[in-house]
């Protein structure tokens, strides 16, 4: 699954392990200075107010004075164990304290340093302050600092033990974040492989409401529609070879009649003329392709006006008044309750006309069909009711599929693209075509949202 080279997987985990390391010494920094880091601080602002007062105390004409100063401070019973003061003559030699001997110094007077010393019989070091008076003499203040370094070994032994441990979290949480994400990922390269194979019918694991599981519902719903849209191209060819090779042969036939047999202008004309409408039917059909395929795509989606649907209908019911009374039957502008909307005035003009071509087309002589348009606060909504033979329940979710026609209209005229491109045209608006039992006949609903935009113009 892994590549030679790094993979994501291998650099995100990287990354987290480095973050969590670099987490691990900040707050082992943090916990080291503000404990044995304390300590030291506290230690070396007792040694500077202990220096302080016995360098006060010193005075020339009182050499005793600062003999029973050091004194006190050694007899007060606070850190006595740990403190030191040596009061030293020019030539080096101990006048006052509980050291016999001290070394020569190394450092400037007043600041402070840390030395190694022997003191009860072994090595340690000393945090030392010392100052040179007027008279020669110097006194010399320290603090055992054995302690200090024995709580010091013991917070660096911890920090040490904490920090193999963090190693060891870090690098076991490093390769299963790792084998998480390549187990995910693979999921997905998995799956397009399968795709890329032909199979459509695979899906990933939605699990959670993480980002993966987010990434795994939208290739799912991806997936859903490409398979959608497979299968209505393998309908298509079928439906195509039946819907268009009809007038296909039909005009084939008109021409070769003609070519063959034609004896007089006049034959050969009308020839012509049948060949000529049987183009305009294909015409008309390719139109309709391009139609939905441009609504499908969103392209026409781009120039949306504030239309009316109320004017829609009214203009389309005066269009088709005529074609209505030739079939004998009633079309009627029943309601007109429609508000702005935003949309397409061709698209949707031409979408009501399907609705009521239909109607008329397949509700029978006598029929009477009624358009009725309302809205309320979030939609606006156009119904051809017509009161004909209505469409069978098992055929209601199938109707608006490309070329799908129920058996009894395959001898109307038509193709079976009227209510594909009405859906279509409804869903780049954002709505959606409702089909129903009127018990008798079929309601069409194209029902489109209001858009805020439209309202207040």
């Amino acid at each position: 699954m892994a590549s030679q080279q790094w993979s994501i997987a291998a650099r995100l985990a990287a990354s987290y392990g480095l973050l969590v390391l670099l987490a691990v010494s900040i707050l082992s920094a943090v916990f080291y200075l503000s404990t044995v880091g304390v300590l030291e601080r506290g230690a070396d602002v007792k040694l500077r107010a202990t220096a302080e007062r016995l360098f006060s105390a010193y005075d020339v004409n009182q050499p005793d004075a600062i003999r029973k100063a050091i004194s006190a401070e050694l007899e007060d019973g606070i850190d006595s164990d740990k403190e030191v003061f040596v009061l030293l003559n020019a030539d080096g030699r101990v006048l006052a304290g509980n050291r016999e001997k001290w070394r020569k110094f190394g450092f400037d007077q007043g600041s402070l340093d840390t030395v190694r010393i022997k003191r009860r019989e072994q090595h340690t070091l000393v945090r030392v302050v010392w100052r040179q008076f007027a008279d020669g003499n110097r006194l010399v203040v320290a603090f055992d600092m054995q302690e200090l370094n024995a709580i010091r070994q013991l917070v660096l032994h911890a920090l040490l033990v904490g920090v193999v441990v963090a190693l060891a979290l870090v690098a076991g949480g490093t390769v299963f974040f790792r084998l998480r994400l390549e187990l995910r990922i693979g999921e997905i390269r998995r799956l397009t492989r399968d795709v890329e194979g032909g199979d459509l019918s695979r899906r990933l694991p939605v699990q959670g409401d993480d980002e993966f599981s987010r990434l795994a519902a939208d290739i799912n719903a991806m997936l859903e529609r490409i398979e959608q849209l497979m299968s209505g191209v393998r309908n298509v060819s079928n439906a195509i070879a039946h819907d268009l090779r009809t007038p296909l042969t039909r005009l084939r036939g008109h021409l070769e009649e003609a070519a063959q047999h034609a004896s007089s202008a006049a034959e050969l004309r009308a020839s012509v003329v049948d060949a000529t409408h049987g183009i305009d039917e294909l015409i008309e059909l390719f139109n309709k392709l391009l139609q939905i395929a441009e609504s499908e795509s969103g392209v026409r989606g781009r120039g949306f006006t504030v239309i009316d649907l109320n004017r829609i209908a009214e203009d389309m019911v005066d269009l088709y008044d005529a074609a209505a009374e030739e079939e004998g039957s009633t079309l009627v502008l029943n309601e007109r309750d429609g508000r702005p909307t935003l949309g397409d005035h061709d698209l949707l003009a031409s979408a009501v006309s399907s609705l009521i071509d239909n109607a008329l087309k397949y509700a029978g002589t006598g029929a009477r069909i009624e358009v009725n348009v309302h809205s309320d606060e979030h939609s606006v909504s156009l119904e051809v009711r017509d009161d004909g033979p209505g469409i069978a329940d098992e055929h209601l979710p199938h109707v608006t599929e490309r070329f799908y026609r129920v058996d009894r209209s395959r001898s109307k005229a038509g193709n079976g693209w009227g209510l594909s491109i009405v859906a279509a045209i409804a869903k780049l608006h954002d709505g959606r075509l409702i089909l129903s039992d009127a018990a008798p006949g079929l309601i069409a609903r194209l029902e489109l949202p209001r858009r805020q935009a439209a309202a207040e113009a």
